[in-house]
């Protein structure tokens, strides 16, 4: 690249470039990286068009274009972050990256106004994160089996100020947890596992533990649905498990069942309701 190549020159020949490779949101894609490298916003890249990139940043950035494009390296991975509940998560290959329609998942459980909130699987803490946010009055334990996702949520939560109302604990499922709380909320693995391997690029470089949900996408459903730990549970589902995961809760005794779409119109979570517990 030569010395006058300018950011407006810069992210439309990267636009193409990712077009032709098949990179979703190909011009989005090209901004962010490169406001990424200049350490602005997209306002900022919109503000300085004719401005010349130093060589040092056009290097810094062919480095994350070949990433995105010979490696399929997600966006929010190269950037380190992904946007959130109008909110920065950082995030990293340890990490399932955080999706809009899971903020269906953190609507429907604040209209829960539980107090005291147990989280399967955290992550990167968006989820926690978002829900403390929100209920400024809510305490939280949330569970991991991976040490290293731990770490990241640990980050996230202290950035967000929110870390004195959470214990973090690395275990498999609630195994290690004791006491009980309202509710119960997870989005857990529900990739069938046949299925991984038809996933795009992108998805299949993120954890494949954080997505592998067994031969029919459920096996982590009916561990959940064995948990006593609350009266409530509400859980994100693909979007043509709901009836599924529906049975599997009033299979162990649920006394009602809640389903609610994303803005797309899929059916999302599942809330289950047990009277015994």
């Amino acid at each position: 690249m030569s010395q006058e190549w300018t950011v407006l020159k810069l992210m439309l020949w990267t636009a193409e470039y990712f077009e032709t490779n098949e990179i979703p949101q190909a011009r989005l894609d090209a901004e962010l990286l490169l406001a990424h490298v200049l350490e602005c916003d997209r306002m900022g890249l919109y503000m300085g068009f004719e401005s010349t990139v130093a060589e040092e940043q056009r290097t810094a950035y062919r480095a994350l274009i070949r990433r995105r494009v010979d490696e399929r390296i997600p966006l929010a991975y190269l950037v380190g972050y992904r946007e959130f509940w109008s909110q920065k998560f950082r995030v990293t290959p340890d990490v399932l990256i955080p999706r809009p329609e899971t903020e269906t998942l953190v609507d429907a459980t604040i209209a829960l106004k539980p107090e005291r909130v147990l989280e399967i699987g955290v992550g990167s803490g968006a989820i926690t994160g978002a829900l403390a946010i929100s209920l400024p009055e809510a305490t939280f334990v949330a569970t991991d089996v991976s040490a290293l996702a731990l770490v990241i949520a640990e980050e996230n939560l202290t950035a967000l100020g929110v870390q004195d109302r959470v214990r973090l604990i690395e275990t498999d499922l609630a195994d290690a947890v004791e006491g009980k709380f309202d509710l119960l909320v997870s989005n857990p693995p529900y990739i069938r596992s046949a299925d991984l391997k038809g996933l795009p690029a992108e998805v299949r470089n993120e954890p494949l533990s954080a997505l592998d949900g067994g031969e029919d996408g459920l096996d982590f459903y009916r561990r959940l649905a064995e948990l006593r730990h609350a009266p409530r549970i509400a859980v994100e589902v693909g979007f043509d498990q709901s009836a599924a995961v529906e049975r599997i809760f009033r299979d162990v005794g649920a006394d009602a069942v809640e389903i609610k779409k994303d803005l797309s119109g899929n059916e999302r979570v599942v809330i289950a309701e047990w009277s015994a517990v």
